[in-house]
Formats: structure tokens, sequence, C-alpha cells
């Protein structure tokens, strides 16, 4: 064969690689929602342990029924708390479809921050944007009825963590609650909620998007633990090299998953539940919620993030 044939074969298969892996990150890994769960050592010695569900980023629009119905099957995981960190809507009328998805986990406490994509709609993009570091122009869409999800949200009992200081009794312990607008449109105001409360059994911070300067604003006041999406886990992973990039200022290696933070802190981060309507893809980097469960401290080997994460398809 010529070289000219071999470059021709050499090229044509690697447009077909290409896109057999845009047709799976689209059609196939987009909707495989996947559970994983995480033991956090964050408790005083003795504790009993405590069952979070980390929920975040659904991006819901309109006939994704098979979201909804696996969202609202979380329920049967029987978490002590509820916490969502936002960007639920891609479309003005997705606010009964969120209210359904979380169904009976709305009568459980529950905690909330919002995200851009609660505030505003998603807009067409250059894909290429997000692998330019240092790209900070924001095009917002039109107005989503954030007003309306919130009063919902609160109705039923759930506690607005917006630049607000909660006390919630969870499985008869005390805990803390705090959280900032989203940092991603430069709408936090740390000092709003800044301080230490030293009278609660266990202290955590919401933030949509993880930037350090509120990351650091939480450890300094002792939170012992701080949830956060945004990232959808860097959206597009290379297997042995992660994520490509955080659209943030937190390094690839927190995109998704647990870390430490300052001496003290645990940080979790959702890589969420949707994608943006005009960037339907994802690629080793499924869907996700996350059930944490916190235990007490540890000095062992684990003591630098927790128990690595296990992830399955159902919530058995």
């Amino acid at each position: 064969m010529s070289i000219a044939g071999t470059l021709a074969r050499t090229a044509a298969g690697a447009a077909l690689l290409g896109a057999s892996g845009i047709g799976y990150a689209a059609g196939i890994e987009r909707r495989h929602w996947t559970l994983r769960r995480v033991e956090l050592p964050v408790l005083d010695e003795g504790a009993r342990p405590l069952r979070i569900l980390h929920l975040s980023d659904f991006h819901l629009t309109l006939g994704q029924r098979s979201k909804i119905r696996w969202i609202a099957a979380l329920d049967e995981l029987d978490p002590h708390l509820v916490i969502d960190t936002g960007d639920n809507l891609a479309h003005p009328d997705a606010v009964p479809g969120v209210l359904t998805a979380l169904g009976r986990l709305l009568e459980r406490p529950g905690a909330f921050v919002f995200g851009s994509n609660d505030y505003y709609g998603p807009t067409p993009k250059n894909p290429a944007r997000y692998l330019r570091r240092g790209d900070t122009k924001r095009v917002h869409g039109a107005d989503l009825p954030w007003t309306d999800l919130r009063a919902a949200f609160r109705e039923h009992g759930w506690v607005d963590a917006t630049h607000a200081r909660h006390v919630l009794e969870v499985d008869g312990r005390t805990v803390r609650i705090a959280g900032v607008d989203d940092p991603h449109l430069n709408l936090d105001r740390y000092p709003r909620i800044a301080g230490h409360d030293a009278d609660a059994d266990l202290r955590i911070g919401l933030t949509h998007s993880p930037e350090p300067r509120v990351l650091d604003g939480f450890a300094a006041d002792g939170y012992e633990l701080v949830l956060a999406g945004h990232t959808h886990g860097g959206q597009l992973r290379v297997p042995g090299y992660g994520a490509l990039v955080t659209n943030c200022g937190i390094d690839r290696s927190r995109a998704r998953g647990a870390s430490r933070w300052g001496s003290r802190m645990r940080l979790h981060v959702s890589a969420g539940l949707g994608t943006s309507p005009y960037a339907p893809v994802r690629f080793a980097c499924p869907p996700e919620a996350s059930l944490l469960t916190l235990v007490p401290r540890t000095t062992g080997p684990d003591a630098r993030t927790g128990t690595p994460a296990r992830a399955s398809e159902g919530i058995g």
C-alpha cells in the first residue's frame, strides 16, 4: 500500500474513533446515572455516622424523565441530611421537574445554595472556551425562575444558606450550615457569614463554585466540611490524567470527589448530574450524586481525604 493510502486509512480510522467517542459521550455516558459513596472522617471521636446526600448541577430541561426518576429513587438511601449546591435549572419551565425529582427528599432536613444556571439560562458557547484558562467573559441567558424554586424549597422546610447561617437538628446533632452566593458570578460575600461557631457538633459550608478564596474563609473559621459543585468533574476526563479543566480556581485534582483543604477541613466537589444543553457530553465522568457518610476523624493512611469513593449505577 502506498504512503498516501496508509495516511488516508489512518485519518479515516481516527475520524471514526473520534465520532464513536463523541457518540458515546453524548448518547450513553451523560445518562449513566451513578451513585458515589464516600466516607469522610470529620466527626468527633465516638460520634455516630451521619449520612448526607449531596446533589448538584441537575441542569434540568423538559423531558428528562429518566434523570427525574433516578433522583427521586435516592430517597431510599435514607439520608439524614440533603444538600443541594445549585445549577438546578436549564429551562424556564423546569421548576416542577426539579420538585418532582426531589420528591420525598424535600421532606428531609435540607439546605441549598444556587448557582449561575439557577439565575440565568444557558447560552450557546464555543466549547473551546472551557479549555482556555483565564477566560472570564460571562454571557448570561434569559432570567430563570429561581425565586419560585427558592420559595418551593423553603416551603418544604429546606434552608437557604445564601449568605446566611443556620442551625439544624439532624439525627440528634447540632449542625451549623452557612453558605455564599455563586463565586462564579463574583456574588460571594464571605464576610457576611464570617465567624466561628463553637457550639456545634458539625459545621458545613456551602458554595456552588469551589473558589479558593471562599474555601480559605471556611477553613479559617473552623468548618469541618465544605460542599460544592459547578465543575462537572471536568466533564471531559482523560483516563490516567483526570479532568482537563475545572472552570474555577481549584486545581484539576480536586475537580471531583473528596480532598483536604488546609489542616482540618474536608472539601467534597460533586461532578453533578447534568450538562449544559449546548454541551451535552461527558467522557470518563458519568453524572453522579454522592452519599457521604461522615465518620469520626482518623489518623491513619486515609486521613488526607477519607475513604475513596465507590461508584455504582443503582442506589442499593
